[in-house]
Formats: C-alpha cells, sequence, structure tokens
C-alpha cells in the first residue's frame, strides 16, 4: 500500500477537480506550498479554525469519491499486475530462444508500454 502523503496526492490528483475552488486552493496551499493554517487563514482573511475546517471537508470529499469510484485502488492493481507480468516476460525470455516467443514477448512489452 502507500504511504499517507502519496495517497493524499493521489486523491487530490484524481479528485481535486471535483473540490470547489475554496478547496482547491486550501489544499493546494497547505499541501503544495506547505503553509501553515495561520499563513492560510491570514491570505484568504479568514480563521485558522476556517482553514482548518475546509482542509478536512476537502479531504473527507475526496475519500468519499475514492471510496465510491475506487480509481486509486484499480491504478495500484493494475501497477502489481503490470510488475508481475514484467517478470514472468523476463523469465521467459531468459529460457527461450525460439523467434516466434520472442516476438509475442515484445509485442506484450509494447502493450504494458502503452498501459505506462
Amino acid at each position: 500500500m502507500v504511504d499517507e502523503i502519496t495517497k493524499a496526492s493521489l486523491l487530490y490528483d484524481f479528485y481535486g477537480a471535483l473540490l470547489t475552488k475554496k478547496q482547491r486552493q486550501v489544499m493546494a496551499l497547505y499541501h503544495e506550498e506547505n503553509l501553515s493554517l495561520s499563513e492560510i487563514a491570514q491570505e484568504f482573511g479568514i480563521s485558522r479554525q476556517a482553514v482548518h475546517d475546509t482542509l478536512k471537508k476537502a479531504e473527507q470529499a475526496l475519500e468519499d469519491y475514492e471510496s465510491k469510484l475506487n480509481l486509486i485502488d484499480k491504478l495500484l492493481k493494475t501497477d502489481r499486475a503490470i510488475a508481475l507480468i514484467e517478470e514472468e516476460i523476463a523469465g521467459i525470455e531468459a529460457v527461450s530462444k525460439e523467434k516466434d516467443t520472442v516476438d509475442g514477448l515484445k509485442r506484450i512489452k509494447r502493450i504494458i508500454e502503452e498501459l505506462s
């Protein structure tokens, strides 16, 4: 599984466009610019608590989208499957010298590259 920072980044990448403009701005300032809650509050002329609430609501919305759509889970499963397929290809290449097999493996590799 992925760590919390990576997961938060993936959630934002997948679903960030579904947040309100203010939620996106606050999340960007907090996660990308590393501003404190107080600094963000000053930026928007709101309370630190309002910034905290906006962040929590945005994070919860992203989690809710993922729980319904499972796009991150699907991405991770696909990445694991591709890695396993690549390992199998390498194993077959190591023992096979038949031209048809080698050509077939090259076609499979091209398909994998298109997925990546």
